[in-house]
């Protein structure tokens, strides 16, 4: 018994890893926790699997100045109220971060320096990429020759990525290029996963959870009905994601 005790008490009780971690960021605009409770309740209804109980990180970039602890408990009430879980500030002012304490929050690095859109149509549906070295310029697509099935990702990197099997539900495929895939979408697919906005997807039978492209992003719900099972290419013009039958 002394042994066992002895060996459990050596056996480390937990173990830190750095892994990559896909984070939808919330551009805040205003701090009128109404206004904010209706639009975030309104995206939640148009899919509510994929909203539901969804860990995001607030950026408060948008708003133009530092909001007040009050204004910041008011819009954690309001997100938390329609089922999002606010998990920490995007910010790089010092003001935030003193935010962050009272409100315990993490800080989160900022995805990227906020730019205003020339437009602010679809705004909330842009998720900002995370900073990643480069791969070179050129370097030749990775490709994947087996089906990715539910809860694997598979990231390339400064390139394309092409899969010649299905992908399952719940998995996801990234690129910072083109996302490929000569099967069944059935999962997630994140083109320009670093801000490219000429990166499109592409597949042979398209049942997608989800299509993302530089960041903005269409959810099951909201995708064209008419091309489900087709094969179909996407691609970005401003905030728009737009869609079409391959061939057409």
């Amino acid at each position: 018994m002394t042994t066992q005790r002895a060996e459990a008490a050596a056996a480390p009780a937990i173990d830190i890893r750095f892994g990559q971690v896909g984070l939808i960021q919330v551009l805040i605009w205003t701090t009128d926790p109404g206004a904010i409770l209706d639009e975030l309740t309104g995206r939640v209804a148009t899919a509510p699997k994929f909203f539901q109980r969804t860990a995001v990180s607030l950026d408060v970039g948008p708003l133009g100045r530092e909001p007040s602890l009050e204004e910041m408990r008011g819009v954690l009430e309001a997100v938390r109220r329609a089922g999002i879980c606010p998990v920490g500030l995007s910010s790089g002012s010092a003001a935030a971060q003193a935010l962050t304490k009272p409100l315990d929050l993490p800080l989160l690095p900022p995805f990227r320096e906020f730019q205003p859109p020339a437009e602010a149509v679809g705004r909330a549906r842009r998720v900002e990429p995370a900073p990643a070295q480069a791969e070179p310029a050129g370097a030749l697509a990775q490709v994947h020759a087996h089906p990715v099935r539910s809860g694997q990702r598979l990231y390339a990197r400064g390139r394309d990525l092409v899969v010649t099997a299905m992908v399952g539900a719940g998995a996801e495929v990234i690129a910072d290029g083109c996302v490929h895939v000569y099967g069944a979408l059935r999962g997630r697919a994140v083109a320009g996963a670093r801000g490219e906005t000429a990166a499109r997807v592409f597949c042979q039978e398209f049942h997608a959870e989800l299509v993302s492209i530089a960041g903005v992003f269409r959810v099951f719900e909201t995708l064209p009905p008419e091309l489900a099972g087709k094969p179909v290419q996407a691609w970005l013009d401003g905030d728009a994601l737009h869609f079409e039958r391959l061939g057409a």
